[in-house]
């Protein structure tokens, strides 16, 4: 069951009016995304190519200005330098190059170290090697491979390579001036460059994109169930119209174009009624007054002489008068003015066929439990005791089962008599049509049956048995919302 509401909200104007919803403001936002992206990213590749090359050049008057230097003077300066709490750069000779461990390659990486390397090539050249690389601070390796950021005096490098929280990544540059003698150079690029993170949404981006997704899920899902209740409700009355015609007028509210359809609805509501009602008690009289000539014809007849003639002219008068009773009959039958009500059709096929028990005619009943359904008390009594009665009646034994599939409740019965010709399973539910020759019955009641589960909103359908007898199948609508 609850599959079933599953799957209509699914299909429901709401849901679909938010999946497609969704699905603009998805496109809407990749397609906005993606060109922001594009754009920004060319500028920020421009951004940190200039502002790499601007570092490698300062990298490069470093580099000058200590070669200009004595031997013995360079790490005096370079221990001054760092008692004062140190520069933008952090500076060692080293006899090898340290060992760097890299961080994930990105497209603003690699425009870096290509920048850097470029500018360096051409102000550097009598340099024997050149090494550029990214990495994280928990991981740089400061004078010698052994020795990491972490184990230096804070006043030496910290202030220099570190940036709480961000953390950004350390450019290292490593330059041969000669043989066994090597620059080292660690530095953080400059804002915005900081970090070399190449994603295309952040974090606060994504936070900001769900809310606002939200809000408009949110609004909308408002918005369209305010407007779809009218139509909701006119569905419903448009549904409870084929089962009870006498149904209050529907409120007229919503956008014009439902006011519109709703009072449309409401005219034709209003004319068939009349129409029906005309036509009922118009039958319902002529019927009705039929019944007294036909007495007054019977009447005369027994003043005929010729019996022969007198048993044909009352002959005549029967048939008449079995005419008329079944139009009442047919009247009465399929008025459903009747209110609905939850119906136990379990205990509804129990009690019909308990009499039969009684007389020892076999009637199997083979069910699945079920949620009592709304109908109408009274007609589904009618249409179940008719088919049951037939089954017994020419099958002399009846097999009901009783399912729920996710359309439809079927009461499936089954009896072993000798079937209907397959050009006339039709046909029986014609007015007045028999197949039996018997004395019973109008040919009215399986019309009836028909009549009354169409105007449930069900079905009833004939057919024969491979292995012999009929069966009759019973829909029934389940319990749903409109």
């Amino acid at each position: 069951m609850r599959r079933r509401y599953l799957s209509l909200w699914a299909n429901s104007l709401v849901a679909r009016t938010l999946a497609l919803t969704l699905i603009a403001v998805i496109g809407a936002q990749g397609i906005a995304t993606a060109i922001w992206y594009s754009e920004s990213k060319q500028k920020e590749l421009e951004g940190i190519r200039a502002a790499s090359a601007s570092m490698a050049v300062m990298f490069a008057s470093t580099v000058n200005f200590f070669q200009k230097l004595p031997l013995g003077y360079r790490h005096i300066v370079l221990d001054q330098i760092r008692n004062m709490g140190g520069t933008r750069f952090f500076v060692s000779f080293n006899q090898e190059p340290l060992y760097v461990d890299p961080i994930a390659d990105t497209p603003l990486k690699r425009t870096s170290v290509v920048a850097i390397k470029s500018v360096l090539a051409d102000k550097l050249p009598k340099a024997l090697a050149l090494e550029v690389d990214f990495s994280k601070a928990e991981n740089l390796r400061l004078l010698r491979n052994d020795l990491y950021l972490k184990d230096l005096p804070k006043s030496w490098a910290h202030h220099t390579l570190t940036l709480g929280p961000i953390d950004p990544p350390v450019l290292v540059v490593q330059i041969e001036l000669a043989v066994d003698e090597w620059i080292y150079i660690a530095a953080l690029l400059p804002a915005p460059y900081i970090s070399l993170d190449d994603n295309i949404i952040d974090r606060e981006q994504m936070l900001f994109l769900l809310f606002s997704t939200s809000i408009l899920l949110l609004l909308t899902y408002l918005l369209m169930r305010r407007q779809v209740k009218p139509l909701k409700n006119l569905a419903r009355a448009a549904n409870d119209m084929s089962m009870d015609i006498d149904q209050p007028p529907l409120k007229e509210q919503g956008a014009s174009e439902l006011v519109t359809a709703t009072r449309a609805f409401n005219r034709m509501q209003s004319r068939i009624r009349r129409y029906v009602a005309d036509r009922e008690h118009l039958f319902s009289a002529i019927s009705h007054d039929l019944k007294t000539p036909i007495t007054r014809l019977r009447l005369r007849s027994e003043l005929l002489d010729d019996s022969n003639k007198r048993d044909k002219f009352n002959k005549d008068l029967d048939d008449l008068e079995m005419m008329v009773k079944g139009a009442l009959q047919c009247v009465r039958d399929t008025d459903l003015h009747e209110n609905n009500a939850f119906i136990d059709l379990v205990a509804m096929i129990s009690a019909l066929i308990e009499p039969y028990n009684q007389r020892q005619v076999r009637v199997e009943f083979e069910f699945q439990p079920i949620e009592p359904l709304v109908a109408k008390p009274l007609a589904m009594k009618r249409v179940l005791s008719n088919v049951i009665d037939n089954a017994i009646k020419y099958g002399q034994h009846a097999t009901i089962t009783l399912i729920e599939n996710q359309d439809w409740v079927v009461v499936t019965i089954i009896d072993r008599g000798p079937g209907i010709p397959t050009k006339q399973l039709e046909q029986v539910f014609e007015p007045y049509f028999r197949l039996s020759n018997d004395a019973q019955g109008h040919g009215l009641g399986l019309g009836i049956c028909r009549s009354i589960l169409h105007g449930l909103g069900g079905d009833l359908i004939l057919s024969n048995c491979p292995q012999g007898g009929l069966q009759a199948q019973i829909f029934i609508p389940p319990n749903l919302e409109v």
